[in-house]
Formats: C-alpha cells, structure tokens, sequence
C-alpha cells in the first residue's frame, strides 16, 4: 500500500508516500516539502499547493492520504491558514480519487513514539530509524508527514470510530 501523508500547513506544507508492504515493512518511497512565498495572497498560496499536491498524486498514485488534523491553536490566524491548507490537501485527493483517513496530532505521536506528547526531535528520530533513513528528516514538517503516513500504516485495519469508515 503506497500512502501519502501529509503534515498541512500555508507557507511550507510536508508530504511523505512510504509503501508498508506485507509483514509490517515500511519503506520511504518519495518525500518533501511544498512552499509558498510569503508575499503572495493565500489564495494564490493554496492554488499552488493544490497544483503541487495533484502533480504528486498523478505521479505516484497513492492509495491513501493521511493527513494530520487540525488542533486548537492559541493563534487563530495560523489554525485558520493551516485549514484552508488541509482543504485544499483533501480537494487534491478526492479529485484524484484517493481516499482521505485523518489523525490526530496524539494519534500520530503515538503510532511513532509510544507517547502521545514526544518532542519533535523524537519523532524525527524515531521515523528516521522506522523507515530506515541515512539522515533525520528535515524541515520538521517533512518529518511530520512521514509520521502521518506511518501511523495509516500502524492503524489501517482499525475501524475509525469517529466516521464509522473502515480503513483499507
């Protein structure tokens, strides 16, 4: 199963496709990270991540996003401009035809690290050393959405209690 994880954000928004074949393997398959020059209008912003996202998925053909859910943000601004980006991250999908699992920040700290509060830098260590990478992932978005994407891996046969979907 090729999964695209996503770690949403407006100025720099991270991507991650791992393949988890059979027997729990995971293997990083293509990862990066989409910016948007700040002096641009955040429309103009999201038409270029969007553009970006459907290239990716015309490319390679994910059989799942995974994208991290939005948190309560103390800066209203940011959590409002980080989902305007997972919108346009779920359009990009559902225009390609590729189903869409969310988690939550918790849920994928979890799923990599065992603990649900880990500390960016250890979940950069910890997907580094599950995917088998020479150097940590950086920015910390990259990071984040490899994250993502090897926590579908670690769930996908569990039932997504929030929207009674089964996972693949």
């Amino acid at each position: 199963m090729l999964i695209l994880g996503i770690d949403p954000g407006t100025a720099i928004m991270g991507y991650g496709l791992i393949e988890a074949g059979n027997g729990g393997t995971l293997q990083a398959f293509a990862y990066g990270c989409i910016r948007t020059p700040a002096e641009l209008k955040t429309s103009r912003r999201l038409v270029m991540i969007y553009d970006r996202l459907r290239e990716i998925i015309k490319e390679h053909h994910p059989d799942i996003m995974a994208v991290e859910e939005l948190f309560f943000n103390k800066n209203s601004r940011t959590a409002m401009a980080v989902g305007q980006a997972r919108g346009v991250a779920i359009l990009a999908a559902a225009h390609g035809a590729v189903p869409v699992a969310e988690y939550t920040p918790l849920e994928v700290k979890q799923a990599v690290t065992g603990y649900g509060r880990a500390p960016k830098e250890q979940v950069q260590r910890m997907v580094q050393t599950l995917l088998g990478l020479k150097n940590r992932p950086e920015p910390d978005d990259v990071a984040d959405a490899l994250a993502v994407a090897i926590c579908h891996a670690s769930m996908a046969s569990w039932p997504r209690r929030k929207t009674g979907v089964w996972r693949q």
